[in-house]
This record gives structure tokens, sequence and C-alpha cells, in this order.
């Protein structure tokens, strides 16, 4: 556990590299995957309101006999509680449902641009981190336009942007972006939901040459990207599988040829139309 690296971010709040996602783990599944992932060596968790399974994360995280400011977790705000008020009361209810009076970071899940609230949405992620109810506050599926609107709106920066990011998105322009303001790169789906990414002979030549599984090398080359990512799974092997990164070093040649299979593949929603 002490191996994983943090991620310095632009409030000086440290994340932990690789974190668990608990997307699509059912509520009554949440716990014990939570504790499985603990047992691993993970202290980065990432949830969501919309996920609807905080109560399990924050059962595992009291249950754990982890000291809470040992786990950073992560929380978002449902796509229906966009605006200032809404917003505020939102992560009341996340907080109740965790048994915390902090969340370590909190972002606004998805624009929704057609709504048009993300910058008043904003305004009341501001409030909620002054008083000390997020550690850092962020956002995710935000897009370039996005973000330039925001930061025209206000001056605080978000201190993460979680993105769908994987060989098949690799999201340069994004990146770069981020690189320029301050913003850290998290990347939700860092595999792709496995599958056919898995199966590229790209990826499957670079295990047989590194003694590694095709999704350690892809998990690997996020790390060395720079990225944040939050990996899920419910089988045991795996949680354990896609923390265990760090006895091995891809070459730079080998990161540029994963980069190059980007064809802007997307395995969810864009950012621009969904909500």
């Amino acid at each position: 556990m002490s191996q994983v690296p943090h991620v310095r971010l632009n409030n000086g709040v440290s994340i932990p590299q690789i974190g668990f996602g608990v997307f699509q783990i059912p509520p009554e599944r949440t716990a014990d995957a939570v504790r499985v992932a603990l047992d691993a060596g993970y202290r980065h968790i990432d949830t969501a309101q919309g996920y609807g399974n905080e109560e399990g994360v924050g059962q595992a995280v009291r249950e754990s006999g982890l000291r809470r400011g040992d786990v950073f977790v992560t929380t978002k705000l449902a796509n229906d509680r966009h605006g200032y008020k809404e917003a505020i009361v939102a992560l009341d209810e996340s907080l109740e449902r965790l048994g915390f009076d902090h969340v370590d970071l909190y972002l606004i899940h998805w624009p929704r641009p057609r709504a048009d609230r993300y910058v008043e949405t904003w305004r009341a992620f501001e409030k909620v981190a002054a008083a000390g109810k997020a550690r850092a506050i962020g956002v995710s599926n935000f897009q370039i336009p996005h973000l330039r609107r925001l930061a025209a709106a206000s001056e605080t920066v978000p201190a993460v942007n979680q993105i769908e990011l994987h060989p098949y998105l690799v999201q340069a322009e994004l990146r770069d972006y981020h690189r320029t303001h301050g913003i850290a790169t998290e990347a939700w789906s860092p595999l792709a939901k496995g599958g056919d990414l898995l199966q590229e002979p790209v990826i499957v030549a670079l295990a047989e040459k590194y003694g590694k599984t095709p999704a350690q090398v892809v998990l690997r080359w996020h790390l060395q990207l720079g990225n944040i990512a939050i990996p899920k799974s419910v089988t045991p092997e795996r949680v354990r599988e896609n923390i265990d990164l760090f006895d091995f070093e891809l070459d730079n040649d080998d990161v540029s040829a994963i980069e190059e299979m980007g064809r802007f593949l997307r395995t969810g929603p864009d950012p621009d139309l969904f909500g």
C-alpha cells in the first residue's frame, strides 16, 4: 500500500493515484467489495450519489479499523441536483449516508450543458469547500468549453476532472488543457470495460514482455501518463491484481505505442449530450 504514488492537487490535497470504483456494484454488495479493496491496499474509494451505494462505502470505511484520514473518498453530485441550494443539500445527504463529516473530493458528475446550471452549481461547490465539507472540489466529464466557462465565471480551478480515458480514448487535447491549468486528470473506465481492449495484440504482447496481465499493463500506462485511475471489479483476485503495479515500468516506446491505439471510441455517453 505504501507503494501507491499520490498526486498533489492544486489546493495541496494529496490523492492516491490508484483508486477503487464502485460504479454498478449493488448496494447490498458494496461494503464487502470495499472491504476487499481496503484489505488489498487501496486507500482511495470512488462513489457517487447516482450509484446508490454510498452507505456501503461508508460502512466499510468505518468498520475497517483505518483512520478516516487514511482513506480518500470521492462522491459526485446526482444529475437531478444541479443548482446552488440543491447541490449543498445533496452533499449533506451524502455525508449522512456515508456517516462522515466531510468527503475528500466532491465532483459535479456531468455538466448537463442543456440544463445550463453547472456554473451556479460550481458556486455551491466553492461554498461547501470553504465550509470544510469537501477537502477538494472538481468536475467529471467536462469538456474544454465547459472548463473555460467555469474559468470565466470563477477563480476556483477544479482540482480534478474525472473523464472516460483509456487507450481507445486517449483524450490528448483535454489532458493538455488540464496540465496547462493545473487540473488533475482522473480516468474512469480506465480499462475500457475490459473485453476487446485487453485482447489487442499490442497489449497482449506487452503483457508477455513484462510478465504481467493486459489489465496491469494498461493501468501502468495510466500511471506513467500521470493519470489517476479508478478500476472497478468485484472479483477479489482482480481487485488485488489491479493494484499490483509497482514492480515494473513500461519503456517510453511502449507508452507511446499504447497511446497510438487511440481511436476516439467511447464506452459511455457523450458529455455534450448526456443528461
